[in-house]
């Protein structure tokens, strides 16, 4: 087996971007996720908890008069992963009084819910310390730009445009 720690520059500019592109991914998703877990949601849980939170990616209005499923699920549609379910993942929030669930099924956070909004945001720079680790900020915002251009060049700018910052 190659040690790809010990490869020279010619030979990483031939390995094939779309496996170096899927095991960064795949790492480091399996790394968030178990950060995730010893906090006690899954990654779709905190993706519906932020889209509730109004303080993150909710407006105020929408905080308050709540979200449906399908609403999370569209907002949320460009980074679930195919094995994500989100109907499952919102009921286990609501079951474990994260969430409230009203009678025309909008969902709003309840006190538990924005602590844990609070537990991952306080984790979140530990979280980016590790993934980062090595990696001074000019070589991440060129890896960055890489990509981005990569994406371009194979999608264009509406490649780009699925991808919201």
């Amino acid at each position: 087996m190659t040690q790809t720690t010990d490869l020279d520059d010619a030979t990483l500019a031939r390995l094939p971007i779309g496996m170096w592109t899927d095991a960064a991914h795949t790492e480091v998703i399996a790394f968030i996720r178990g950060r995730l877990a010893d906090l006690g949601l899954t990654q779709p849980q905190y993706w519906i908890i932020r889209n509730l939170h109004p303080e993150d990616l909710a407006t105020a209005a929408e905080a308050e008069s709540g979200l449906t499923l399908a609403e999370l699920t569209e907002r949320m549609s460009t980074y679930l992963l195919p094995q994500d379910r989100p109907e499952p993942d919102a009921e286990d929030l609501v079951t474990r009084g994260l969430l409230i669930r009203d009678a025309d099924g909008r969902l709003r956070l309840a006190d538990p819910g924005r602590r844990a909004h609070d537990a991952v945001k306080a984790d979140l720079p530990a979280i980016r310390a590790a993934i980062h680790a090595g990696i001074d900020d000019a070589d991440y915002v060129t890896t960055v730009k890489v990509l981005r251009q990569m994406i371009r060049n194979v999608s264009g700018e509406a490649g780009l445009q699925r991808y919201p910052v």
